[in-house]
């Protein structure tokens, strides 16, 4: 047994040094964790199935027993832009003009699949208690445009124009985001139908951005904007959750994750707004699960993402050309210049999930479908930087089936398709130039599951 336990834990170090490196479906959170909440679109606060219910809500694990799931998923983004239009005439800043202008082009991001591991383990301490933990990626960015060109008007001269390659004009342009959270979670029973869970959270960041040099007139810290390599960030937070049984074939779950504080990215503190600083918004889901005749399982979740939080994440671009920061040769000075304590982000804005799965038993295999569906966090007028970030999804159609191999063990499937989504407004920096943001997805999903007896 111990021998068996090692082994396990082995396999949850492997996973959490695992170079995953994007899963954004709803903004940059994943649309779901555990392979069963997957096939049904993530919906499952109120009714958990394996060790990895801790990243939705903690108060499932009791009902889980000793067992462990592991289980990796292969995530396809197709991410893309558009640049029409322009460049505007006339755009020199001595005479107040446009800082760049890109294209007009169209351009595809590389690296297109991911492996994204997962992994979980639960011990039952008495009838009424487990402790268990649980390694899963909740969230990442990436994109990589290579090719393309953008037109400056350098910085401080008068004259006309330099075409340079890259979509902003330096080379190669993206970003690179990854998460990786480590739930430690104590979970017990409150009355015979009902639970309540609490995780201790250890989330590590890596983050490397290129390409956006041609942005350093409007960074406080040009040296630390770009090209500066992956750096990395820790933190620490929770997640609480209930569930209960309120009558017969009816139950209802909740979770709570507060705003997790992470160190700062240092060697991008002339990016991210408050010196590099990257948070971990805070986000709840309230969620329902009814019975449907002998073995089908109705389950809709409601989940709230306040990406509003974060001010690298929720700051307009805006603050670049509306008097906050004043750019300048190398070097740009006031508080809404990247880096800046109000610096510039992505604009996003709050996001509401509504999430519904189904599940039903049939020839000895359990079946599931979902889908979930809410309002993309980036508006129009936010499209020029989230050429980085085109976290525009809304909608996920999910299917999924768990194959029982013999009385402890088992095989669980998911795949997840969401289908093309775009959003088109015109640049800040050229008012001649409309830009165009989209992105599509799928995903396919295997973990095995085993009772510890």
């Amino acid at each position: 047994m111990i021998r068996v336990r090692l082994k396990f834990l082995t396999c949850a170090l492997v996973a959490l040094t695992f170079p995953a490196t994007s899963w954004a479906t709803n903004g940059y959170f994943s649309h779901g964790t555990s392979i069963a909440e997957k096939g049904m679109a993530g919906a499952g606060v109120a009714f958990s199935q394996d060790t990895l219910a801790a990243s939705n809500n903690p108060a499932g694990m009791v009902w889980q027993g000793s067992r462990y799931d592991i289980g990796v998923a292969v995530f396809a983004p197709d991410r893309s832009y558009t640049a029409k239009g322009g460049p505007a005439p006339g755009c020199d800043p001595v005479t107040g003009g446009c800082p760049f202008s890109i294209g007009p082009q169209d351009k595809d991001s590389d690296n297109d699949f991911f492996l994204i591991p997962q992994f979980g383990y639960n011990w039952v301490i008495d009838d009424d208690s487990t402790v268990g933990i649980s390694i899963f990626g909740n969230g990442g960015l990436n994109t990589e445009y290579d090719g393309g060109t953008a037109t400056l008007w350098p910085a401080g001269q008068a004259g006309g124009p330099v075409t340079l390659p890259g979509t902003f004009g330096d080379r190669t342009a993206g970003v690179d985001l990854a998460q990786m959270f480590l739930a430690a979670t104590y979970a017990r029973k409150i009355t015979e139908n009902s639970s309540f869970g609490i995780s201790g959270i250890g989330v590590y960041q890596r983050f490397r951005a290129k390409g956006l040099d041609n942005f350093a007139s409007f960074s406080q810290d040009a040296e630390n904007l770009s090209d500066n390599g992956y750096d990395h960030s820790t933190g620490l937070g929770v997640r609480v959750g209930v569930q209960a049984e309120i009558v017969p074939g009816w139950r209802i779950g909740a979770a709570y994750q507060p705003k997790i504080d992470m160190d700062e990215f240092d060697d991008y503190s002339g990016l991210f707004a408050e010196d590099g600083d990257f948070d971990i918004p805070s986000n709840f889901t309230v969620g329902l699960a009814v019975d449907i005749g002998k073995t089908g399982v109705l389950v809709v979740d409601v989940q709230q993402i306040n990406y509003e939080d974060v001010d690298a994440v929720s700051n307009s671009i805006s603050s670049l050309t509306d008097g906050s920061c004043a750019a300048g040769p190398g070097v740009g000075t006031g508080d809404g210049c990247l880096g800046g304590s109000d610096g510039a982000g992505f604009g996003w804005e709050d996001m509401t999930v509504v999430k519904v799965g189904f599940q039903w038993d049939y020839f000895d295999t359990t079946w599931r479908v979902g889908y979930s569906t809410g309002d993309q966090p980036i508006p129009d007028d936010e499209t020029l930087f989230n050429i980085l970030a085109p976290g525009v999804i809304e909608e996920h159609f999910t299917a999924g089936f768990t194959k029982q191999l013999d009385d402890d063990s088992s095989f669980n499937f998911a795949a997840m398709y969401a289908p093309n989504k775009s959003v088109k407004g015109d640049s800040p920096f050229d008012p001649m130039q409309e830009i165009e943001i989209e992105m599509d997805q799928w995903e396919l999903a295997w973990s095995y599951s085993r009772n510890i007896r």
